[in-house]
């Protein structure tokens, strides 16, 4: 029995019964002018940080806008692009969704998208100061749900040593989180940590922006984990360069709702259960120990098992649907069925995040029936 599967057993209570109230997928076809983009969930969700990618054609960027840098100012997680405005492209965040302008990479007439959501604090910062090393910024935090949104500008750059630490906002320690600087710097990467890399995780880091493995520097992070007040970073130009501005989105476990840890393939198409607490809605995975894609899936543009409609966030092609991506969606996880190195290479190590339709047990202590 896989060692995750046997949470099964386990009563998985949770302090969110719905998921949607703070993570939503959102489909649309383009019109080529403006429109308004409404969320279907059990609970409206006015979100803080929206991921949109187009679906059918490649050559088109994924791009993500926060409630703390401004409805405008994008980046493109599938390259090194540093911040850019687009006035034509979301337009504002709503109440339950978000409005968008005639820009190719979110309104092309007839053209598919998807937008991924997250409910931080309604763009609502609190602000840090400088400190020694200790950069300045703010940050917005939704506690419930364990994500933050944390903007701060460098202290030290590649100098060859040195820390300084930002605030997070959240009450438990991140779990995973990325950084991205949004001016020009010597490494324009996104840079990301997470708990799925070992033991000792804060001495390794992954690009988001390619199909890399992980890498040990002790300068990314200086080899210290997260508190639950504080993240830390080094002297590396990509995390921490003097005077240049950053975003960093982290996230925690929260049971029931999300996960984020990792698991080892065993390289046959009946592949190894994850045991999350939950259905997911929404599951990320790459493989850290060799050169190979990450991509995404979701119940909403996958309605079936297996889901076999994956974007690939480092890259800026259309929807994959080869059977490497195959992932069954269950009730309480999910299951690999691909026996490819992009989830499920024998011996190799993958990290996942994943976020719940619903969980497997409610706050009440009541099974959720799966649909």
């Amino acid at each position: 029995m896989h060692k995750e599967l046997s949470g099964v057993r386990k009563v998985a209570y949770t302090t969110i019964d719905d998921g949607s109230a703070y993570f939503q997928t959102a489909l649309w076809t383009g019109n080529g002018g403006t429109q308004s983009i409404t969320n279907d969930g059990n609970s409206d969700l006015q979100p803080d940080f929206v991921w949109t990618k187009r679906r059918d054609t490649d050559g088109q960027n994924h791009h993500v806008v926060d409630s703390s840098r401004g409805v405008t100012k994008t980046l493109v997680p599938n390259d090194t692009d540093t911040e850019a405005t687009k006035s034509t492209g979301l337009t504002a965040f709503n109440s339950d969704g978000f409005s968008i302008g005639a820009d190719a990479n979110y309104n092309n007439n007839t053209e598919l998208y998807v937008g991924w959501q997250w409910k931080a604090n309604g763009g609502s910062r609190t602000t840090f100061t400088e400190s020694s090393n200790n950069p300045a910024g703010g940050y917005q935090a939704n506690t419930t749900a364990g994500f933050s949104i944390i903007d701060y500008t460098g202290t030290l750059g590649d100098s060859g040593g040195g820390s300084g630490t930002f605030a997070h906002g959240l009450n438990s320690a991140p779990t995973w989180w990325v950084v991205k600087p949004r001016v020009n710097v010597s490494d324009n990467q996104w840079f990301v940590c997470h708990q799925g890399f070992a033991s000792d995780y804060a001495t390794d880091f992954i690009h988001f922006d390619t199909t890399g493995a992980k890498q040990d520097n002790a300068l990314m992070w200086n080899d210290t984990a997260p508190t639950n007040s504080v993240i830390t970073v080094g002297s590396k130009p990509g995390t921490n360069n003097d005077g240049s501005g950053f975003i960093c989105y982290a996230w925690h476990d929260v049971q029931g709702f999300s996960k984020f840890g990792s698991y080892t393939g065993n390289g046959i198409i009946n592949g190894p259960v994850i045991y999350t607490g939950f259905k997911p809605a929404w599951i990320m995975i790459k493989c850290t120990s060799q050169t190979e894609p990450w991509f995404i899936v979701d119940t909403k543009r996958s309605t079936t098992n297996p889901t076999n409609e994956a974007l690939v966030p480092n890259d800026s092609n259309t929807e994959n649907t080869t059977a490497g991506y195959n992932i069954d969606i269950l009730s309480y996880g999910f299951k690999c069925r691909g026996d490819s190195g992009q989830q499920n290479e024998d011996g190799g190590n993958y990290i996942y995040m994943a976020f719940a339709k619903h969980p497997l047990v409610s706050s009440k202590g009541v099974p959720v029936t799966a649909r």
